[in-house]
C-alpha cells in the first residue's frame, strides 16, 4: 500500500470513528451550510462546498476528498428531495428547498460512502504525474471587511467525475466590491456550473463564458429574491476605448471621477452582479485559450489590491527572489511565495484587500536552482512583459 493508500485508510478510519451514527432530524450539522434556502440549480454547488469544507478541515487527502464529494452528491441527486420543498410564495418563479434538512441528507450520504469505502476501499483514481503545488495568501489589509474569495481545485476531474486524458485544474480569485455576497456565490457555484457544462470537454473557453453568464443570471435572481444588491468583479482589462464604445452604444456613458466609472457609479465594466447597471456592466467574460508547452513556470492570479502597486513585469523577479532567498524544504518555500508577494504589495502602499494565488506548473525546486544561478540579476521577462500602451483609455489598468 502506497503513501496515498495509507493516508486514505487513516482518514476513513478516523472519519467513521468521529461519525458512528447518521444525523437525525434534530442533530446539528458539523458545519453550517452557506444558505438557508436553495434553488434546485444551487443544490450541487452548495453540497460540494459543504463536503469540501468538512473534509479539508479534517485533512482528507485531496483526491479522496474530491472522489468522496462527487460520489455522495451523485447519491443525493438520486434521492427524493420533495420533502425539503418550501411553500411557493407569490411571484416566486422557482421552487426553493430548505437547506438545513437537505444538507443533513447529503451529509448522511457522504457518511455512507465513507463507511462503504472504509470496509472496501475503491481502486484509487489515477494520480497526476506531479501534483500542482499552489501558494495562496490573502489579507484584509486596511479595509473594514475582507471581500475577496478564492478557489483552488487541482482535483477538478475527480470532483466532477470527468474521465478522459485531459488534466484539468480550476483556480480563481474573486474580488468583491460593495459586499462579499456575489464573490462568495461565485466561489461556490461558478466551477460547479462549469464542471457540469456539456461543452467543457469540447470547447472549454465557450463553456467558461457560458458558466459566467449563467452564474450571473442566478446571482442576480438571488439578489432580487433577497432584496439586496450583490457585486463582484470578474475583470476589467480590455482595450479601453472599445469597451467605452460598447457601453455608449447601449445608451450608457463613461465619466472620469477620480477614475473612469460606468454611468458615474462603478469603476468596472464587467462583473457578476451589479444587476442595477445591466447591460452597461456586462457579465460576458473575456476568455482565451493558451496551449501549454511544458516550459511555463507558473500561473499567478491576484486581485487589484495586488496589481495596484505591483507591475506585471515585476512579478517574475519577485517570485525568483522568494524562491532564491527562502530557507527550508522547497515545498515550504514555494508555499510561502504568495505571502511574500502580498507583503510586497502592502509595503508598496496597497490598502485594499490583497489575494495572491500562485500555481506552479514546473517543479519549484528547478525554479529555485535557476533563480540561484541567475543570482540577483534582473530577470528576462520574456512573455511576462507588459505590452506597450500607445494610449491609456477607460478600464485600461
Amino acid at each position: 500500500m502506497g503513501a496515498e493508500g495509507v493516508e486514505t485508510r487513516r482518514f476513513l478510519d478516523e472519519f467513521v470513528k468521529e461519525f458512528p451514527e447518521p444525523l437525525g432530524p434534530e442533530d446539528p450539522l458539523p458545519l453550517s451550510p452557506l444558505s438557508g434556502k436553495v434553488s434546485p440549480e444551487e443544490v450541487r454547488g452548495e453540497s460540494l462546498d459543504l463536503a469540501l469544507r468538512l473534509l479539508a478541515a479534517r485533512n482528507a487527502p485531496p483526491l479522496l476528498a474530491a472522489a468522496l464529494s462527487h460520489t455522495a452528491l451523485s447519491e443525493l441527486l438520486k434521492s427524493d428531495l420533495t420533502p425539503f420543498h418550501l411553500p411557493v410564495e407569490p411571484e416566486q418563479d422557482v421552487t426553493l428547498l430548505q437547506s438545513d434538512g437537505l444538507q443533513k441528507l447529503f451529509f448522511n450520504k457522504l457518511r455512507e460512502v465513507a463507511f462503504t469505502w472504509q470496509k472496501k476501499p475503491p481502486a484509487p483514481p489515477p494520480a497526476p504525474p506531479r501534483p500542482l503545488l499552489t501558494s495562496i495568501h490573502a489579507i484584509r489589509n486596511a479595509r473594514r471587511k475582507m471581500e475577496d474569495r478564492h478557489v483552488a481545485l487541482s482535483e477538478f476531474n475527480q470532483l466532477f467525475g470527468i474521465q478522459d486524458e485531459v488534466r484539468r485544474g480550476y483556480f480563481a480569485v474573486f474580488d468583491g466590491h460593495g459586499g462579499v455576497d456575489a464573490a462568495t456565490y461565485a466561489a461556490t457555484h461558478l466551477h460547479t456550473v462549469l464542471g457540469y457544462h456539456d461543452d467543457l470537454t469540447g470547447d472549454p473557453a465557450a463553456a467558461l463564458k457560458s458558466a459566467f453568464k449563467r452564474t450571473d443570471d442566478i446571482v442576480c435572481a438571488v439578489a432580487v429574491r433577497a432584496w439586496q444588491y450583490c457585486w463582484m468583479v470578474i475583470g476589467c482589462v480590455w482595450p479601453g476605448w472599445d469597451e467605452k464604445r460598447r457601453i455608449e452604444d447601449l445608451g450608457g456613458c463613461i465619466a472620469f471621477m477620480g477614475c473612469w466609472r460606468v454611468n458615474g457609479t462603478y469603476a468596472v465594466s464587467r462583473a457578476i452582479g451589479d444587476f442595477d447597471q445591466k447591460p452597461y456592466i456586462s457579465s460576458e467574460a473575456d476568455c482565451s485559450s493558451v496551449h501549454l508547452t511544458g516550459e511555463e513556470d507558473y500561473v499567478l492570479l491576484a486581485c487589484d489590491g495586488f496589481f495596484d502597486t505591483v507591475r506585471v513585469a515585476d512579478v517574475p523577479g519577485l517570485v525568483q527572489e522568494a524562491l532564491r532567498e527562502g530557507e527550508g524544504a522547497i515545498g515550504d518555500v514555494a508555499a510561502a511565495t504568495a505571502q511574500r508577494l502580498v507583503a510586497q504589495a502592502k509595503s508598496a502602499g496597497s490598502s485594499d484587500n490583497i489575494t495572491v494565488l500562485l500555481v506552479f506548473l514546473r517543479d519549484p525546486e528547478q525554479l529555485r536552482q535557476e533563480a540561484k544561478r541567475q543570482g540577483a540579476a534582473p530577470p528576462v521577462c520574456g512573455s511576462h512583459q507588459e505590452a506597450p500602451q500607445a494610449q491609456q483609455g477607460p478600464f485600461d489598468q
